[in-house]
């Protein structure tokens, strides 16, 4: 849901919008050799700390926050400057993600974080302003179907998180 095709190629992809800064280190595996895969396009999107979506609704509908695409380079990397994502009514907190290869969509996903990750993340403004997720891990249909193999290492740095995940896709 929420997949706008042909977004912008860039890193930072908060456009001032508040939240906890998160970095992402995504990399790319070729699944059949394990070796990296250069110059794939790593496509992400996620609601902001409000738990907004860009590019839809009234008051959204042409912005491009928390969009973005990155080439990953020799060692399978693409990285992301976000937010830690806010949450939306009926699902956990997450990340969508698409891969592509050669112009092929290689892979379709989402990316998830521990819950008490969550919890602790969530004890700061501005996302103290909202109720915690109304849904856990658990409870997510996405999650229960696989979500537990893409759930985000993430530590701290400072005032910032670092999330990172490998994903194995096929060419």
């Amino acid at each position: 849901p929420y997949y706008i095709p042909g977004e912008k190629v860039r890193r930072d992809i908060r456009e001032g919008h508040p939240g906890t800064p998160l970095l992402l280190h995504l990399t790319v595996l070729d699944t059949a050799t394990c070796k990296p895969i250069k110059g794939a396009a790593v496509d992400i999107w996620h609601a902001d700390a409000a738990g907004d979506y860009s590019g839809f609704g009234a008051t959204t509908a042409n912005h491009t926050f928390m969009r973005g695409i990155q080439p990953t380079d020799h060692n399978g990397l693409a990285t992301f400057l976000t937010v830690y994502p806010g949450w939306y009514q009926g699902r956990a907190v997450h990340i969508h993600v698409k891969v592509h290869v050669g112009g092929s969509v290689v892979h379709t996903g989402q990316l998830f974080f521990h819950d008490r990750t969550t919890a602790q993340a969530y004890r700061v403004a501005p996302y103290m302003k909202r109720p915690g997720p109304d849904l856990l891990n658990a409870q997510d249909s996405i999650f229960v179907n696989g979500g537990s193999k893409s759930i985000l290492a993430v530590k701290r740095s400072g005032a910032s998180w670092v999330g990172s995940i490998a994903m194995g896709v096929h060419r």
